[in-house]
């Protein structure tokens, strides 16, 4: 349920005071008539209006219209009998938070032609009070016109980023349970594995410490290479798991390139501007696995580069000289990009390969997770 303090419209352009005044109007617009039923049906209407525009915010489904059916045949009562017609003013608010399309403009086109033909009434009934207040009563009818659809927009507006800043938490869990899997396939791979061998040598070399002692220390520098093998894989999943900027991994590829005696050719910029950080360091995870795939893999001679942001995506395209790699998804896989395609899938990024002249992967990631001010 919304307060009280709703029957003041907020986010307007005008202070909560200038809408007081508003509500304070009305009965100075009823005491200046000399009749005392007048100013007792007046002041009745008036608290009338304010509960229904009250109610209208706390209603739901077809009460909603009722009440500002109510507060329209107030709205008109009030101009013909009193030449006030500044609740036109409230409705035009509350009408632009009305969330059904029709509904909206049914209200929207209904409000309009009330309000200019009770204005133009009006004029024949409150003649001289209306002439004094005329360019109010213009800016008023401009109010209805534009306040609505002001109000309408903006609501759409905040809703619209309400629902991007909850995909946006989304993703980002999402992105965290992701990584935990990951986490966890990569330790069963790098040390699931290892440490089963190191199980079974050491087994092994219980047998064997007595009955064959050199098999047995060749058995123990084995356990003792597996152990230093795992602690090293270890390592590098830590440090991959930092967060890495895309700068420091040209650099590094720069580095692993020439010490494999390829050629480095590099196009774009590598510092981002655009691109929020976790982006970038997925990105910058996925060009180490290809580029680690293009050493292991390519035969190449040479690796290409090429680093475009552009407003709505960060493309990134690595092509090097080399075999090629089979189409068949299959084989692709098994040459470490399901772990690219994994990163990238959580940043609702893709690759793209293709084996003309060599291999290139096409990465293309949206900049979708907008950095907040």
């Amino acid at each position: 349920m919304q307060s009280w303090y709703n029957i003041f419209p907020k986010n307007t352009g005008l202070s909560v005071y200038v809408w007081i005044i508003f509500c304070l109007l009305p009965f100075y617009f009823i005491f200046r008539s000399s009749s005392a039923i007048e100013i007792i049906f007046g002041i009745i209407m008036i608290l009338l209006f304010f509960v229904s525009y009250r109610l209208s915010f706390i209603s739901k489904g077809g009460l909603v219209y009722l009440w500002v059916g109510i507060e329209m045949a107030i709205s008109i009562g009030m101009s013909l009998f009193y030449g006030y017609v500044y609740f036109a003013l409230f409705l035009a608010f509350f009408i632009g938070n009305i969330q059904s399309k029709v509904g909206f403009f049914t209200l929207y086109v209904t409000h309009l032609l009330t309000t200019i033909i009770a204005a133009s009434l009006s004029f024949f009934t409150q003649n001289e009070l209306f002439f004094a207040q005329f360019p109010f009563i213009i800016i008023s009818i401009i109010g209805v016109i534009l306040l609505p659809i002001n109000s309408y927009n903006r609501n759409k507006r905040e809703k619209l980023e309400g629902q991007l800043e909850d995909a946006n938490k989304r993703i980002s869990q999402l992105i965290v349970i992701e990584e935990r899997q990951r986490i966890a396939r990569d330790l069963h791979d790098t040390l699931g594995q290892k440490l089963s061998l190191i199980g079974l040598k050491s087994d092994l070399a219980k047998k064997l410490i007595e009955i064959n002692p050199e098999n047995a220390k060749v058995e123990l520098s084995d356990i003792n290479q597996t152990a230093r093998t795992a602690l090293k894989e270890v390592r590098e999943m830590v440090s991959d798991m930092r967060g890495a900027k895309l700068e420091d991994e040209i650099i590094h590829m720069q580095q692993i390139l020439k010490a494999a005696q390829m050629e480095f050719i590099f196009e774009g910029n590598a510092k981002l501007t655009n691109t929020p950080l976790l982006v970038e360091n997925v990105v910058s995870m996925c060009l180490k696995e290809a580029v680690t795939n293009v050493i292991k893999h390519s035969q190449a001679t040479s690796c290409k580069l090429v680093i475009q942001e552009l407003d709505e995506e960060l493309q990134i395209i690595v092509h090097d000289n080399g075999i090629g790699i089979s189409e068949d998804e299959g084989s692709t896989e098994g040459n470490g990009l399901r772990g690219i395609r994994e990163r990238l899938e959580f940043v609702n990024g893709s690759v793209d390969i293709s084996a003309s002249d060599g291999t290139t992967l096409d990465i293309r990631v949206p900049n979708i997770i907008q950095q907040r001010t």
